[in-house]
């Protein structure tokens, strides 16, 4: 054996990478508990995961939280077995529309906005970018639209809930990191 050449290049991972890790092990264990929730409507899950992500985007910032919703969703979907299903395409699309959703809502004053706003934002992206790429793709027919309702009704709903157990977990008393 030959000793290793001076440029071979080692990634070696810092706190923040064990964090994202961690904050991401968390989501993708309550996004198999909200798959094993009961569902009014198909599709309609209380998004549980959601709340980790808003905790690492107002902790850590939008990259973190990028980390943590990415390796949520391809982790559910490794898990699941539905990666590249439409399942899988619509959870991706939410989650690109939520973040998309949450990046702009965090720029919002923080008098007045905080992680209730940026879920309720998040949510209803998320809706918005799964219904999109169902018309567009999956169901190209204006019926899907009569779903809008109920569907935003759940965004309202999960998005308040979500929010209002985020920002009680950003309190300071219940930092761990």
């Amino acid at each position: 054996m030959t000793a290793c050449s001076s440029d071979t290049r080692r990634l070696a991972p810092d706190d923040s990478d064990h964090r994202v890790a961690r904050l991401a092990a968390v989501a993708l264990v309550l996004a198999v508990l909200d798959a094993g929730l009961p569902s009014p409507l198909p599709g309609v899950k209380p998004g549980l995961a959601n709340i980790v992500t808003l905790i690492a985007l107002y902790r850590y910032g939008l990259g973190a939280a990028v980390w943590v919703s990415g390796l949520r969703i391809v982790g559910a979907g490794l898990l699941f077995g539905s990666l590249m299903t439409p399942g899988f395409l619509l959870s991706l699309a939410g989650g690109l529309a939520s973040l998309a959703g949450l990046a702009a809502a965090h720029r919002l004053p923080a008098r007045g906005f905080g992680p209730v706003t940026a879920s309720l934002v998040a949510a209803f992206c998320h809706i918005g970018g799964q219904l999109a790429l169902a018309r567009l793709i999956l169901i190209p027919s204006d019926g899907i639209l009569y779903f809008v309702p109920a569907f935003a009704l759940a965004a309202l709903v999960t998005g308040t809930v979500n929010g209002v157990l985020a920002a009680k977990l950003l309190e300071p008393d219940h930092e761990t990191d």
